[in-house]
């Protein structure tokens, strides 16, 4: 069974591994809940909210440390904004140099990392493409559902004609697999398949055929009953399990809204309909409520900034995004989508407490002993650090007081050589040619 674990998951290099560790989770989860239940609860749908809630607390650490930053970030703008206004019309590259050192003091003085606010979204992403992964072949991570296919996959391919059969139910209800299968290829690679991979492959198509391939009653030769009627016993026990492991509220996990509102418009299901909206439409209010609820860093110059108004586009398109995203891919990441959403809503109104009741002053000081204990582990000392920033703020003002050194230097030679040209010389005639120019601008 090992086998097809390796040969069904995703095999990407870098969201590979980490879709693996998380398919390994939640198939503890899974499994812990059936043996607690005693085997009355297999719900792939409460795994993946018991996985999103055990995520998010492992994640809180860094979720309060982003919420510090942020809080601190509003107290030290204005000293940023400063320093901006400073520099505001210089674009030399000795401004800039200047600009960044000080930039970089008042980061020093309040003990944070520009980059502290990114941390929390670079671990996120990956996790989140990561389950859509999971989420896309349930079976080839939790084996307990795997197993469920067992009997039926042996049973199809000791069936005449099992290519043509699956070929015509690809075709029919327009599958695609997780392993790349769909209804140009299906046969050829059926064909060209043996052991292990075979059993994979016949795997992926069954929990990827959409509800409406596993109706009894349908159009003559449509569904997976008519296909195989000679295994009614384990497509019955097959259909039972699914409806135990891989439904919410009666939609199909691996299905997705846009396809169940689409057969349910043909079907009259109308409540199914309605389900199938109000995931979306929750993933779109959920992620509303939790960006009311974070608080945001200050930006340079307030809502004029152009940081300022990217942050506010990305908060009007970020819902807009979920509220797509959980129409077009499996219920399953909605349910992953709207859980997150919640845990975020809920953690960020505790956090938010918690954040009031600090005192700033008393983070900054420990913000300063945290880094000046890392300057001492890497051998650098506080007056080495001044030495640093006097030798590049006298080095920096060196060059100003060079270079205007030099310009006067430069018109004082320029005006000498003036005053001793000779009348009718080419330098005299120049001259005058000069003082004409500049009378005619002047006017």
């Amino acid at each position: 069974m090992s086998g097809m674990i390796e040969l069904t998951a995703y095999s990407g290099k870098f969201l590979g591994p980490i879709a693996k560790v998380l398919g390994w989770i939640m198939s503890g989860i899974y499994d812990i809940v059936l043996k607690i239940s005693g085997g009355t609860i297999n719900s792939v749908p409460l795994a993946i909210v018991l996985m999103t809630i055990l995520i998010y607390m492992c994640l809180l650490p860094l979720t309060i440390q982003q919420q510090k930053f942020s809080k601190l970030s509003q107290k030290m703008q204005p000293e940023l904004n400063a320093i901006r206004d400073k520099y505001k019309n210089r674009k030399d590259q000795e401004a800039m140099m200047a600009m960044n050192q000080e930039t970089q003091l008042v980061y020093q003085k309040y003990g944070i990392s520009p980059s502290g606010s990114c941390i929390q979204m670079l671990i996120q992403m990956p996790i989140l493409f990561a389950l859509y992964r999971v989420f896309y072949n349930i079976p080839a991570y939790i084996s307990s559902v795997r197993s469920s296919y067992t009997g039926l996959v042996d049973g199809i391919i000791n069936t005449n004609g099992f290519v043509d059969k699956l070929t015509a139910l690809m075709t029919n209800f327009n599958a695609v697999t997780s392993s790349g299968l769909n209804a140009n290829n299906v046969a050829d690679k059926l064909n060209a398949a043996t052991g292990t991979t075979l059993s994979n492959y016949v795997t992926d198509i069954m929990y990827k055929l959409p509800s409406t391939a596993w109706e009894k009653t349908a159009d003559a030769g449509k569904t997976i009953f008519e296909q195989f009627p000679n295994l009614s016993d384990s497509l019955n026990s097959t259909l039972h399990d699914m409806n135990q492991f891989n439904y919410f509220l009666g939609l199909n996990i691996s299905d997705t809204p846009w396809a169940i509102i689409k057969s349910s418009i043909a079907s009259h299901a109308w409540l199914l309909l309605i389900i199938a909206v109000l995931i979306p439409v929750l993933s779109y209010i959920t992620q509303v409520i939790n960006i009311k609820l974070m608080p945001t860093a200050a930006t340079a110059g307030g809502d004029n900034d152009q940081m300022a108004r990217q942050m506010k586009t990305m908060n009007t398109m970020m819902p807009l995004m979920s509220l797509f995203f959980c129409f077009v891919t499996p219920v399953g990441l909605g349910i992953y989508w709207v859980a997150s959403a919640l845990c975020r809503a809920v953690q960020q109104f505790f956090i938010n407490k918690h954040i009031e009741n600090l005192d700033l002053e008393d983070i900054i000081a420990k913000n300063q002993e945290k880094v000046k204990k890392k300057r001492e582990k890497m051998g650098v000392t506080e007056e080495r650090i001044r030495q640093a920033a006097a030798m590049n703020t006298r080095s920096i003002q060196s060059k100003a007081n060079v270079s205007s050194a030099n310009i006067e230097m430069e018109r004082e030679k320029a005006n000498a050589a003036k005053a001793n040209a000779k009348p009718g010389s080419m330098a005299a005639k120049a001259n005058l040619v000069k003082e004409f120019s500049e009378k005619n601008n002047r006017k």
